[in-house]
């Protein structure tokens, strides 16, 4: 789904789950925020194409968080593209999306997706990609989340920070959330922001009054 010019909201599905990843494009490159669940390269590159965008194109690949659905098909994006792809992440996740410590609600899965991780977030960093893409530390479902603000189309991708449903945020979802004190804290971090669109990775896009929305949730 188009967002605006150079930005898509993708549908990946998978066993019954739909997820969002997000794809940036410019005339340079095109960037992917989350990679899905393992086994997922041919739907990224499909629905790239499908956005008119080669994956030939793509350079950068951002992170969220570490959680299997996310990092899923990092170690084929990486063994497709190699040197080419520059990964980020927020340093506190990095060490689960290497490898060198079991990912922290998937440590049970026998062959955990690992990748590397060639530069580390913080919070307030901003990145020169697609017109801008500030990073905002959003601890709570997991140490490292992070959600980014697309400055040129003022869109919020979320992340698991919140879920949405049927265009309405829905609030924070409990059950995958390691620290909800937190994860209500780093809520208010958006309300400063001028969001036209937020992407949530579970339910997808919200564009009606989203600051209300999430001075709701952070209120309840």
């Amino acid at each position: 789904m188009k967002i605006s010019n150079g930005v898509e909201m993708l549908q990946l599905e998978f066993h019954g789950n739909i997820i969002h990843p997000t794809l940036l494009w410019d005339e340079e490159m095109a960037v992917l925020i989350d990679t899905g669940f393992p086994g997922q390269l041919e739907d990224l590159r499909m629905t790239m194409d499908t956005a008119g965008i080669s994956f030939d194109k793509l350079k950068i690949v951002i992170l969220t968080h570490q959680d299997f659905d996310h990092i899923g098909s990092l170690p084929e994006i990486l063994q497709e593209c190699g040197s080419n792809i520059k990964v980020y992440a927020h340093k506190l996740d990095k060490p689960y999306i290497e490898g060198e410590l079991p990912l922290l609600k998937d440590g049970h899965l026998e062959n955990p997706p690992k990748g590397r991780v060639d530069d580390t977030l913080k919070d307030g960093q901003e990145l020169p990609y697609c017109g801008g893409i500030r990073v905002i530390h959003t601890p709570g479902h997991t140490p490292g989340h992070i959600s980014l603000y697309l400055k040129q189309s003022k869109t919020l991708v979320a992340g698991d920070s919140m879920y949405s449903v049927n265009g309405i945020i829905g609030g924070i979802h409990a059950p995958t959330t390691l620290d909800m004190k937190a994860a209500r804290l780093s809520l208010n971090k958006y309300l400063d922001l001028d969001i036209e669109s937020t992407i949530c990775y579970h339910g997808g896009l919200s564009k009606l009054n989203i600051n209300d929305q999430i001075q709701k949730i952070i209120s309840y």
